[in-house]
């Protein structure tokens, strides 16, 4: 076994060792953890900076792109928001030990299913440092172990994270960064089955597949974020407008932004020649289907592909329907089950598509880039599942839990 692989197994050893004495844990003590690490972050942010600074010289030499630059930059304003979004983790209530269902048997059984840490969880992650004071106070404050895989990119910044976040009293390897970022990591990590419970990849999609082709645990994951708005035939135009430039423009390098529009044919002629407007205005470039291009006459065809792409920057790509049944069939074909909006005021045509629409968040007159943890009240994520199993949507706190069944009873044994 190489040191490669002793190293990260012996983590592996360490972390189900922490996760045993986390759970026995209170809420209180787990918050008190949790707010010195919030502490510790303020306090180590010279530090944190200079780390940062490291990475972003490393990064400028490795000709990165400004868009990855500024994923992977520090200041003190992102510190401070890393440092609150982990004190706001602490006043989140704690799922753990909470009683999801409880019955008695006839013979007197007294049965109850309680929410108990999933355990030890390996997060395998890119660019963003801020991903590794997230993961690791969502998992600590749900009472389990983590080791945490950043990228080569950031190592210096996750490196002093992880330190600051590891001396703020929590049991001795509750968080753990592994130091190589070589692949050789992200498959040992994988196949440490007899260590770790579940295994949480965050980026891009060849590191997804490479992440769900070696795991020998269970994969919480999501691919894609190809979101569709669906402008109704009964759909006000305005709003359509405001929802589709906003769910477009307004942070366009993320998974929940918009990437296809596609307009019921009897709104086109009045709402494609506004939204083509207030699009180009931002900058967007718009790729038309045959249909579409009559009314924006200067935009670009759409290719075949473009209705299976996530372009992650201003471009959005347009599509006439004929009904509703087309749009959700278009949907499921050619989305990526990640979130999915209709803008519409008649109310059974909303109902009918949230139905039906088979995505992990789908949105009535709402835009896209409300498919967010933070927005749906879970204060932090761990990430947006587009899974069926065992999680779905944006990861909070509830989503790092497992349960078990807990029964009493007074002797009594089977005839």
């Amino acid at each position: 076994m190489s040191t490669l692989q002793e190293t990260i197994h012996q983590m592996g050893r360490q972390a189900r060792a922490a996760a045993y004495q986390l759970a026995q844990l209170s809420s209180d003590e787990k918050n008190a953890v949790l707010r010195a690490m919030a502490t510790a972050i303020r306090q180590r942010a010279p530090e944190l900076l200079v780390a940062n600074a490291k990475d972003l010289a490393v990064g400028r030499e490795k000709g990165l792109s400004n868009a990855m630059l500024d994923r992977l930059r520090l200041d003190e304003a992102r510190i401070e928001a890393m440092a609150a979004g982990i004190d706001q983790v602490a006043t989140l209530a704690d799922p753990v030990g909470t009683i999801m269902d409880s019955w008695e048997r006839p013979n007197g059984i007294r049965i109850e299913q309680v929410r108990v840490p999933i355990g030890t969880i390996g997060i395998i992650y890119e660019s963003r440092p801020n991903v590794t004071a997230d993961a690791a106070a969502l998992c600590f404050k749900t009472g389990n172990a983590t080791i945490l895989r950043g990228g080569s990119e950031a190592l210096h910044s996750n490196l002093a994270i992880a330190g600051a976040l590891a001396a703020a009293g929590a049991p001795d390897h509750a968080i753990q960064l592994i130091p190589f970022t070589d692949r050789e990591s992200v498959a040992v990590l994988a196949g440490m089955d007899q260590w770790l419970d579940l295994i949480i990849p965050r980026g891009g999609k060849g590191l997804i597949e490479t992440v769900v082709s070696l795991a020998r645990m269970p994969v919480i994951k999501h691919y894609d974020g190809i979101c569709h708005l669906y402008a109704d035939a009964a759909a006000d135009l305005e709003m359509a407008v405001a929802l589709t430039v906003n769910s477009k423009t307004q942070k366009p390098g993320v998974c929940n932004a918009l990437e296809i529009l596609l307009v019921h044919r009897s709104i086109a002629a009045d709402f494609l020649p506004a939204v083509g407007v207030a699009l180009r205005e931002k900058q967007v470039e718009i790729r038309a289907c045959p249909q579409a291009l009559e009314f924006l006459t200067d935009a670009m065809p759409a290719t075949e592909q473009d209705w299976d792409t996530e372009f992650l920057e201003l471009i959005i790509a347009v599509k006439i329907v004929d009904s509703l049944d087309e749009a959700v069939a278009h949907i499921n074909a050619h989305g990526s089950h990640h979130t999915d909006v209709i803008v519409t005021r008649d109310e059974a045509a909303a109902e009918r598509f949230l139905r039906t629409v088979d995505s992990a968040c789908v949105f009535q007159n709402v835009s896209s880039r409300f498919a967010d943890g933070g927005e749906f009240g879970f204060g932090a994520e761990i990430g947006i599942s587009t899974d069926k199993l065992h999680a779905r949507g944006p990861m909070g706190l509830r989503e790092l839990t497992s349960y078990q069944y807990r029964v009493r009873g007074n002797g009594q044994v089977k005839a």
